[in-house]
């Protein structure tokens, strides 16, 4: 796999026998607003694209064996993109302080009724011009007056443009079905003590994009979403919030888990969270541990994956902290780093972060950006950055949001692995060689956040909700509550020291500029020689003073 892929032209001969009416009336009307723009505009736009979320959406909760909502949602959004200038400059250049935001996602009928969609792109194009044509002037303004930026190149990226039409999918799903599932389901709480509150929901979604531009990009794609989300909540004694979720995933309703593993799910949950309402609380800590393949993915997604999207090598708000590291060593050279947003599962399980094009309408591709411990390439959208002047397919958005380069389907891999219980051992070495009382293992991670801007501080925090002391001299691991993993990225990937040989998969959604897009991270459990974890903040309010009603016998 190679980092920079060129995107041959895919035609309309290459595309799905389909037809896409919607696809057919956006392209009409872009051909005549581009046209009537470049005859009568100054400054002319030299590019212009329609994108359209199509969504439909179910979602199904229940508590106790009652059902608390049944929701259906349907909804088409249009972002427009303007661009006057030239792609060397262009009115969505970034100045100091200032993100170019055109895109509203205004709403757009249902129906595949050209009047009606027309007149709402045509208002849409006009509102979005006028603001790309304002905001080009204050760029070209303001140019005059600033120092010149470290990183010359230009706005936007030349493509082939791709024409794919595939049908779109209907979501399948029977609320009526699945309201008595998740009834069933969330009553297995009951026999629980201590919990608070509980829930099951189940979220089903399919998504239809389509995209249209100057270029001649004609693109409609789909995928599906489905999760049964499992939730519990609890308050210890100190006043400390506990929450335990787990998520079970699939591209499809059909794909997920049957009813003995959403049982066994649920069973999870409620052990851990009673384990947590009697577990110590833990003090200030760095010393030796063990991420999880699910925790070290979220790890790497975090620390690792934001520093490496395109977009923040160019902006000099960011700290860039790897933006001159292309061809050093960045990480042990044991790992490699992969973006795949063309594989849809890994092991038999969907992956989150799949696409078949960006939204850019540039066809999804596998990029390596660490070979073995060398950074290679970034994440790039068509927003060239010194160096890189071709998009990798990783531009990406919600509906309402600009496009920026993220990340899609990240896979951590080990050259050189050892089985966990081996990591097991390395890491009770570990803590013997540094003379520390005991050494941490995380199971289970919720997400994290970072900073990437240079007037932050460059750290990281990673939210674990499952942590356990690991004695070196035998004693059984202990559960404790209250820590959160905080550190800074270059100090922390110096001090990975060992892979198991056993993959788990964190999916996800990522919020960051451009919204919430989904992602996946696969990453083997990794041994660390210190990590540092700090106390979790905490509600200074008592549990309940009533005792919870318990149903009477008859």
């Amino acid at each position: 796999m190679t980092g920079l892929v060129p995107i041959a032209l895919i035609g309309a001969s290459l595309a799905v026998a389909q037809t896409s009416p919607l696809v057919a009336i956006l392209g009409e009307e872009l051909d005549r607003n581009f046209r009537l723009l470049k005859e009568k505009a100054d400054p002319a736009p030299y590019f212009i694209s329609y994108a359209v979320n199509e969504r439909h959406s179910y979602v199904v909760s229940a508590t106790l064996g009652a059902l608390t909502a049944s929701e259906q949602s349907q909804g088409r959004h249009l972002d427009v993109s303007v661009r006057v200038g030239s792609p060397k400059l262009d009115n969505y250049h970034r100045i100091t302080g200032e993100r170019a935001q055109f895109a509203t996602a205004v709403p757009l009928p249902l129906e595949d009724s050209p009047a009606a969609i027309k007149q709402r792109v045509w208002r849409e194009t006009d509102r979005t011009y006028r603001l790309a044509a304002e905001r080009l002037l204050k760029i070209r303004t303001q140019r005059e007056v600033k120092v010149a930026e470290e990183d010359d190149s230009g706005d936007f990226s030349p493509q082939e443009p791709a024409v794919h039409i595939e049908a779109a999918g209907k979501l399948d799903f029977r609320p009526e079905e699945w309201a008595e599932r998740v009834r069933k389901w969330s009553a297995e709480f009951a026999r629980h003590k201590g919990i608070l509150t509980s829930q099951v929901t189940v979220v089903a979604q399919r998504e239809t994009k389509h995209f249209v531009s100057a270029e001649g990009a004609r693109l409609q794609h789909g995928r599906g979403f489905a999760r049964i989300i499992i939730t519990a909540r609890a308050k210890a004694g100190d006043g400390m919030d506990l929450v335990i979720s787990e998520n079970l995933d699939a591209e499809d309703v059909s794909g997920l888990p049957k009813d003995p593993a959403v049982r066994a799910a649920i069973e999870r949950v409620a052990k851990d969270l009673a384990g947590l309402l009697k577990a110590p609380l833990v003090d200030p800590f760095a010393g030796p541990a063990i991420l999880s393949g699910r925790a070290a993915a979220v790890f790497f997604h975090e620390i690792f994956g934001h520093r490496i999207e395109g977009h923040r090598q160019k902006d000099e708000t960011e700290g860039q902290t790897f933006t001159k590291s292309v061809g050093a060593k960045v990480l042990p050279e044991f790992l490699s780093v992969v973006f795949d947003p063309t594989r849809r599962q890994f092991n038999g399980s969907d992956l989150n972060g799949s696409y078949l094009y960006d939204d850019e309408g540039v066809r999804a591709q596998p990029v390596t950006v660490v070979e073995n411990g060398v950074l290679k390439t970034f994440l790039m959208s068509r927003s060239p950055v010194r160096g890189f002047d071709r998009s990798n397919g990783h531009g990406r958005r919600q509906p309402g949001a600009e496009v920026v380069s993220r990340q899609s389907n990240m896979f951590v891999e080990a050259a050189q692995k050892v089985s966990e219980a081996r990591l097991r051992e390395l890491l009770i070495e570990e803590v013997k060689r540094q003379k520390k009382p005991h050494g941490l293992y995380f199971r289970e991670v919720t997400g994290g956040f970072t900073m990437t801007a240079r007037a932050a501080l460059q750290a990281f925090k990673v939210i674990p909700v499952v942590v356990y002391r690991v004695y070196p001299d035998g004693r059984p691991d202990e559960l404790v509550r209250g820590a959160d993993i905080v550190g800074t990225p270059l100090a922390s990937f110096a001090r990975i020291l060992a892979a198991s040989d056993r993959p788990e998969i964190f999916n996800g959604y990522c919020g960051a500029e451009s919204g919430n897009v989904p992602v996946a991270a696969v990453a083997p459990s990794v041994l660390v020689s210190e990590l540092e974890i700090q106390k979790k903040e905490k509600s200074l309010d008592r549990p309940p003073l009533l005792p919870p009603p318990v149903e009477e016998k008859p």
